[in-house]
């Protein structure tokens, strides 16, 4: 079994000993980090990210296949710094002021980051200059809301309406998503898509970053 394989099966496995110790070994062999990255943890990551849409496994599959991803990443990082390579895009993610629900988020967080997208998780009840402010000190790419309860969802066209105020609206894509949120919602308050899940917000993050 190559060792790319190794990575991946062992990252499925939520093995995060193994993770550490193919990666090692990966680089050991003169495997450049950035192919390390593509071909072992994400191509892992995809896969868990696929049998979770399936259903063939659960929340906590995911959870413990993230935690062995981050154990390869954490070797990863400072490689990857060193050479410059870029992420494939900067995500903001959080749950919009007054919802204190943040599962589905983290869970998105998790499947981005996987997908090899860098993260800021601003967690919950995040008021909406606050994803804004982040957004333009940080350059993110995409801003991404949460919302579990019907009361809080006008405060995520709030955060569209500061948005268009500072400027950013049009330059940073907006993406909604949350169990009373919908594609209707979405369109009515100006948000550019409405994801029902993780996986359909890795599909439509690599989509609008062009990102293969």
């Amino acid at each position: 079994m190559e060792i790319y394989e190794q990575i991946s099966r062992a990252l499925q496995d939520g093995d995060t000993d193994k993770v550490s110790f193919f990666t090692n070994q990966a680089l050991a062999n003169g495997i450049e980090p950035v192919s390390v990255l593509n071909k072992g943890l994400i191509a892992g990551m995809d896969v868990v990210g696929d049998k979770f849409r399936g259903h063939e496994i659960f929340l906590p599959d995911v959870l413990l296949a993230a935690r062995a991803m981050y154990a390869g990443m954490d070797i990863l990082k400072p490689l990857l710094a060193k050479e410059g390579i870029p992420t494939a895009g900067k995500v903001l993610i959080g749950t919009v002021q007054g919802d204190l629900h943040d599962i589905g988020k983290n869970l998105v967080g998790i499947l981005l980051k996987g997908a090899g997208f860098e993260i800021i998780d601003l967690g919950n009840d995040v008021a909406p200059e606050k994803f804004i402010d982040t957004a333009i000190n940080e350059k993110v790419n995409i801003i991404g809301m949460s919302a579990l309860l019907t009361t809080t969802m006008p405060v995520m066209k709030k955060v569209i309406e500061a948005a268009k105020t500072r400027g950013i609206y049009g330059k940073t894509k907006i993406i909604i998503g949350g169990a009373p949120v919908s594609a209707d919602y979405a369109r009515e308050i100006g948000a550019d898509a409405y994801c029902f899940d993780g996986m359909k917000a890795v599909e439509t993050v690599k989509g609008f970053l062009a990102v293969k």
